[in-house]
């Protein structure tokens, strides 16, 4: 009898065991029966800060002088933009950098040459996009004041970066659009291969990419988004999620 009894309990736990595993390679099956899908948004937006760095160039063989010459410069500059509608808020003093030709490595450089090569830059930082455009595409009046503008390292010429900076105000609207496009591809795979759209597994959402409307992109990293090109007024803004639904 006792022997019985341990063999029907084996016989139960074997069942119960079996069951039970069973259950989990169906239930296996199913959690991994899933899709993976990606959706996108994309929105158009214009830039709504600029920052405009004007560098005065001053060369002279005596550095007192030079010093002077730069001051007057810089005041004419910084009259003509106030006159234009910028507000002294908006303007600010950035590094000066002194060449002294006499001082090079290499001992003739400074022949027939100014020995000392003054700059400074100024730069207006202001939420007044158009305005700041428009004013830039006047500075032939400070060259006719005589304020000899520098556009080294200034590879568009302009001294002009657009940045849109209210991508927080976008995001929510941009990440439900690109989710219900997701889904929208989802469903209609799940049509095409006769099989039922399940729960939403997981969703990863990409990096979000700001770039000039006008420009072939050319991605760089900056604090979590795509950021490319700084140089047009109008963006474009993006960004890719992925999602995995499961299939019933």
């Amino acid at each position: 009898m006792n022997n019985y009894i341990k063999a029907l309990i084996v016989a139960i736990g074997m069942v119960a065991s079996a069951f039970i595993i069973g259950k989990a390679i169906e239930r296996f099956k199913t959690e991994d029966r899933y899709i993976s899908v990606k959706g996108f948004s994309e929105k158009e937006v214009k830039a709504d800060l600029v920052i405009w760095a004007i560098k005065i160039k001053v060369v002279n063989n005596d550095l007192k002088d030079g010093n002077t010459a730069l001051a007057a410069a810089k005041s004419k500059v910084v009259n003509f933009l106030t006159n234009k509608g910028v507000q002294p808020t908006e303007i600010n003093t950035l590094d000066m950098m002194v060449i002294d030709h006499e001082a090079a490595e290499y001992g003739n450089n400074h022949l027939n040459k100014m020995r000392y090569i003054i700059e400074e830059t100024i730069e207006v930082r202001s939420n007044h996009v158009d305005l700041i455009q428009s004013i830039s595409r006047m500075t032939n009046e400070l060259l006719n004041a005589g304020v000899a503008l520098s556009t080294k390292s200034d590879w568009n010429g302009t001294g002009l970066q657009f940045m849109f900076t209210k991508l927080n105000t976008i995001k929510p609207q941009m990440i439900t659009e690109a989710i219900r496009n997701a889904k929208d591809a989802a469903i209609q795979f799940t049509n095409e291969s006769n099989t039922k759209l399940g729960k939403l597994r997981k969703a990863n959402q990409g990096l979000f990419s700001i770039q000039d409307r006008d420009q072939t992109f050319s991605a760089a990293v900056d604090d979590g988004y795509v950021n490319n090109g700084k140089s047009g007024v109008m963006k474009k803004v993006r960004v890719v999620v992925s999602v995995d639904y499961s299939v019933e």
